[in-house]
């Protein structure tokens, strides 16, 4: 499987970026899909998962600013962030888990939130 992540960039506090991520390859019909985050000098963190059949998490300091979606015909999930703040300042990384545990990570998209 491979992950082709984009829609990273610099924009100023309170604007908003969309990011998306295509998976192609052998996708199965079960699977997580979704976006962590690593900031410089901080571990990989979680910011919003989806599954095939659209049941969503996300991390709190994103609840109601960032929204989770997916096109399954596609094999791609997006994030829609709102409301950036400079602590949002991060490398973004699309995963692709299946139910049995195996990962697949794209290669990142920088997104930058200053004034």
């Amino acid at each position: 499987v491979q992950l082709q992540a984009s829609g990273g960039g610099l924009v100023h506090p309170g604007g908003s970026l969309r990011l998306s991520c295509a998976a192609s390859g052998s996708v199965f019909s079960f699977n997580v899909m979704g976006w962590y985050r690593q900031a410089p000098g901080k571990p990989r963190e979680l910011v919003a998962v989806i599954t095939s059949r659209e049941g969503t998490n996300y991390a709190d300091s994103v609840k109601g600013r960032f929204t989770i979606s997916r096109d399954n015909a596609k094999s791609a999930v997006y994030l829609q962030m709102n409301n950036l703040k400079p602590e949002d300042t991060a490398v973004y990384h699309c995963n692709y888990q299946l139910v049995s545990g195996l990962s697949y990570w794209g290669q990142g998209t920088q997104v930058t939130v200053s004034s």
